[in-house]
């Protein structure tokens, strides 16, 4: 960050500090990245009083005891990629239950936290950018409107996203990458050496804990994204507020928690505060650590990388090759400022004019802007989704970014053969 601050000021060390704090006012000050920011200090407080509740545990027996339905590594990793599936209302929110779930199933039958976070991450944003009816197409069809109205393209918005997720390739292949890697247990690279071990999390009242108590909270965040979508977007989910969402959310299944656990006496007043503090301050440096990507994003995004990259693969650009290059640029800068999102905001202005240009198809375009975008970010240490997965499995970043990239590079390069094939298949 410091760095791309010098170089933004000319290499004057005075100015790039007087930027750094007018860089983090000026975060600090937008609506977006306060609201994801007690996002993420919030789920501390919800996981916390998941567990004092004694819910998880009784989840867990439930599971591997009473039925006895998971009692291998392969069936606790494929419960937490079915909640990722099944779960496509918001990436974050999706990462957070099937890490929330997992994890205990997966301390229960010795799967190392790194591969649930690899499921959590591998199924969070590809399908949250597959099955488009949430935060994700309603940029995605922002974005392609205003194409449309500038007279770049013709045509309507949603059919053109619709026909754009059909090409999302790199979605595809990582999801099916993760069954493969869950089913026949297929460690690559760094996982071969990654070792499971139990979370150090303290259980209160465990006896006679009901399962409802932890499947009612999760539920409430199901709705509860939904609904804020809806009412963040004057009754248009495709229009709502992502952060708002998830802030409104979080905060909703805190007051329900209260409400469920209070009466019933599963914790009193007194404990239900002090777990809530706990669990927040145990969150407080991921949120630091969101705030510092967020700058970092900020920067690169300052110094237009995205844009020149583009001007020169414009230059020497085939047809045959559109795509691929769209989705490899698409996949570096999302890489570097570790934002899917943001990518999407440089890349489809940049790439479907690039298309236009050359005569190539519009839908295959977007379906490589999106991809990349979901690459880079998977692969990105400073991804909001790739942190809230190593929170939600209770692993390393570093280590989940490790263990997880020999699958993101495969999944890649299947995308990769599947854009150039496809380009000239279709044009």
């Amino acid at each position: 960050m410091l760095l791309g601050l010098l170089i933004l000021n000319n290499f004057s060390f005075s100015d790039s500090i007087v930027d750094v704090f007018s860089l983090f006012t000026s975060l600090l000050s937008q609506a977006w990245i306060l609201k994801t920011l007690a996002f993420a200090i919030l789920v501390g407080s919800v996981m916390e009083l998941l567990q004092r509740s004694g819910s998880i545990d009784a989840f867990v027996n439930y599971m591997t005891q009473k039925y006895d339905f998971v009692n291998s590594p392969r069936k606790a990793l494929l419960v937490s990629y079915i909640i990722g599936i099944v779960i496509f209302i918001e990436s974050s929110i999706t990462s957070l239950i099937a890490g929330a779930v997992g994890r205990p199933l997966c301390d229960r039958v010795g799967v190392p936290h790194e591969k649930l976070a690899f499921v959590c991450d591998s199924t969070s944003a590809p399908v949250s950018s597959l099955l488009v009816l949430n935060g994700w197409g309603a940029l995605l069809l922002g974005l392609i409107a205003t194409q449309i109205d500038e007279g770049i393209i013709q045509g309507d918005s949603v059919t053109i996203l619709i026909e754009s997720v059909l090409y999302n390739f790199y979605a595809m292949s990582a999801l099916v990458v993760t069954f493969l890697a869950i089913w026949f247990n297929i460690d690559l690279g760094a996982m071969k050496h990654a070792k499971a071990r139990v979370s150090q999390t303290e259980t209160v009242k465990t006896s006679n804990a009901n399962i409802l108590y932890m499947l009612t909270p999760i539920v409430v965040m199901i709705l509860g994204v939904f609904t804020f979508l809806y009412l963040t977007g004057d009754g248009n989910i495709l229009k709502g507020s992502g952060s708002s969402a998830i802030f409104y959310t979080m905060l909703t299944t805190l007051v329900f928690m209260f409400i469920l656990y209070i009466p019933t006496k599963r914790i009193d007043i007194k404990e239900f505060m002090n777990a809530s503090f706990i669990g927040a301050k145990k969150l407080f440096p991921i949120a630091l650590v969101l705030l510092f990507a967020f700058a970092i994003g900020k920067v690169t995004t300052e110094l237009k990388t995205g844009l020149y990259l583009a001007s020169l693969a414009n230059e020497t650009l085939s047809v045959y090759l559109l795509a691929a290059v769209i989705f490899g640029l698409s996949a570096l800068i999302s890489f570097s400022t570790g934002t899917s999102w943001g990518t999407f905001s440089i890349m489809i202005p940049v790439a479907l004019p690039m298309a236009v240009g050359v005569d190539a198809n519009i839908a295959l375009a977007i379906g490589a802007v999106i991809s990349g975008g979901v690459f880079g970010d998977h692969c990105s240490p400073i991804s909001d989704t790739t942190i809230i997965s190593s929170l939600a499995a209770d692993c390393d970043v570093v280590e989940h970014v490790k263990t997880q990239l020999p699958y993101a590079l495969l999944s890649g390069f299947i995308a990769l053969i599947l854009f150039v094939a496809f380009s000239f298949t279709i044009g």
